[in-house]
């Protein structure tokens, strides 16, 4: 399994490339968010892998990049850091670079702070300001994760995701390490990126949903501040719209991608 090592951790990558061997192919990376790992691209590594390189990465903390060291602190640098370090040393070249959900804070901000390193941005129902997680640190640790991950799941995945497909996201989250939920709610509860992101000078699409957890209202207030954005708002009753619509959201993603690239 292709590792390599940064501090304090061994991340995780995997590489679909089904594009012609003689063509010289952008890469498009994708980073999940909070409980999630590789696995959560699944659906649209087919949508992209012809024509482009897919890196997915599993974050650190996360699936087989391993759990938070006990006591280590995350931060916002450290994630940007540990992209840019993945762009440079396994892409070897600017990309295309995707984020889900809270994924998306890590790859805005890499865009803000390296636009040497990213070519676009796609940001799929991602928040600028910390989520409503009161509690969730408490209910895992008395609960465990998986079961915190069932009883969020349905206003996650919305009305049409299949109970089989609500099981498979529950086992994919239930998997994280208790030292790494309490590392990354404690990072995120205090991220606030609304003047960063006007920084970003790369193309950017926001995809978002238009839900009581997170609203058009909200994606527009921020998307309108980056210069070169645009966005799409689906109709779903869910907030993760990468995970119960992938083949809209890839879709979508990959036409402007597509418009953007070289």
């Amino acid at each position: 399994m292709p590792h390599f090592q940064l501090p304090h951790c061994n991340l995780y990558y995997t590489i679909d490339d089904h594009t012609d061997p003689w063509t010289s192919p952008e890469t498009v990376l994708f980073v999940h968010g909070f409980t999630e790992t590789t696995e959560a691209w699944r659906a649209w590594v087919p949508h992209f892998s012809r024509r482009h390189r897919v890196l997915r990465i599993d974050q650190r903390g996360f699936g087989r990049s391993g759990g938070i060291p006990s006591g280590y602190t995350l931060t916002t640098q450290r994630f940007i850091e540990d992209l840019a370090e993945v762009i440079r040393q396994v892409a070897q070249g600017p990309v295309h670079i995707v984020g889900g959900k809270s994924g998306g804070i890590s790859v805005m901000m890499l865009a803000a702070t390296r636009p040497d390193l990213v070519k676009t941005v796609t940001a799929v129902c991602s928040p600028v300001t910390p989520p409503a997680a009161e509690g969730w640190i408490e209910e895992m640790e008395r609960d465990g994760v998986r079961s915190w991950a069932k009883r969020t799941q349905r206003t996650r995945m919305g009305s049409q995701m299949p109970e089989a497909g609500i099981e498979w996201w529950t086992d994919l989250m239930g998997e994280t390490a208790l030292s790494t939920v309490r590392a990354y709610l404690t990072w995120v509860s205090g991220i606030d990126i609304r003047e960063d992101i006007k920084r970003i000078q790369c193309p950017t699409l926001v995809i978002g949903t238009d839900t009581s957890w997170r609203g058009r209202a909200v994606f527009e207030s921020w998307q309108r501040t980056i210069r070169k954005s645009e966005l799409a708002i689906l109709k779903l009753d869910g907030y993760h719209a990468a995970a119960s619509a992938p083949d809209v959201t890839a879709r979508i993603t990959r036409a402007f991608i597509d418009k953007h690239s070289a």
